[in-house]
This record gives C-alpha cells, structure tokens and sequence, in this order.
C-alpha cells in the first residue's frame, strides 16, 4: 500500500508540475504574442502616416509646389503632428535642407518667431512675381492665425543636383515676413 501511495503522490506532483508547466507556457505565449504587436505597431505605423506625404517629381510646376507647401502647413497637425513642416521639407531644394536641417532644427525655426504664423494659417494666396525655366519667385501673402496678414517672398529653382529630385522644382529661399497688419 505504501508503494502504491507514494507512487500516486509522485503522479500527483508531476500532474501540478505539468499544470505550472502550461499555465506559464501560456503566459510566455500571451507575452511573445504582445511583443509581436508591438513590434508590427512600431514598424508599420510609421510607415503609412508618412505614406501620404508628396515626393517632387518633375511634372510639378513651381507654383504647385509652394501651394503644397503652403496647404501642408495650413493644417501643419492634421493627420498627424508637424505632417505640415514634414511636407513642407520635402520639397526644400538640398542646399536649403543643409542650410537648415536637419528636419528636428528646420521644425524648430518654423515654430519660432519668425516663421509661426505660417503654422495653422487661415488662407493663402499667391502671386507669381517672376518666372523662366531655372526660377520662379512668388508673393506669398497669408492671413495668420492670429487675423494678421503676413508677406514673404517665396523663391523656388530647378534643382540641377543629382540625385532623385534633380530637374524637380524645389524651394530655395523664404524671406522673413512683412506684417501687413490686422485683418479686423
């Protein structure tokens, strides 16, 4: 009988073992299966918020490209935050984007003083001031957020660098803003 009894409380303790065992073996499982979501949340989410940002190619005139511009940072947080800057530095010719990047530094000079009333602005409009196949240069007048009315010169050239965006029409130079005062 002792045999016996020793032999059952010997099964008994594997069948807890092997309870353990599968109670922590599911919750490995649930872990792993949460790190993969993770995972797949990091690496592609990121991915498709940009997705919707435009590339320059050739077929876009220079004017379409400073109201790209200018309708990007209209909504500068919409779908997402500084989607607006994002876009805007897309289309800053390489000379310009060494000047003032990298994209951290160009989102803060945007944000600064000088340059935050183009963030969220009401309307744009512009007017071309001077075109030939290397330059344009617009004026550029906006009605800020804060009912102001502001003018910038706005330059963009045929880029001539290789690389994917040689021959596009890229922004090369924006001019401190003129406050044409209140709207009111």
């Amino acid at each position: 009988m002792l045999h016996t009894e020793g032999t059952l409380l010997y099964h008994l303790c594997q069948m807890k073992r092997e309870k353990n065992f599968l109670k922590m073996l599911k919750k490995q499982l649930q872990i792993f299966r949460n790190f993969l979501l993770l995972l797949i949340f990091v690496l592609i989410v990121p991915t498709k918020a940009y997705a919707d940002v435009l590339k320059p190619n050739k077929n876009i005139s220079p004017k379409e490209v400073v109201k790209i511009q200018l309708n990007a940072l209209m909504k500068n947080d919409s779908p997402y935050k500084d989607r607006g800057i994002l876009q805007t530095w897309e289309f800053a010719h390489p000379n310009n984007q060494r000047y003032t990047g990298p994209i951290e530094r160009f989102k803060i000079m945007l944000k600064g003083r000088s340059f935050s009333m183009m963030l969220n602005h009401k309307e744009n409009k512009v007017v071309e001031v001077f075109k030939n196949d290397e330059i344009a240069t617009y004026e550029v007048t906006i009605l800020g957020s804060d009912k102001n009315y502001f003018k910038f010169k706005w330059q963009v050239e045929k880029n001539k660098i290789d690389g994917p965006t040689k021959d596009c029409w890229l922004t090369t130079a924006v001019s401190q803003p003129y406050n044409l005062g209140s709207s009111i």
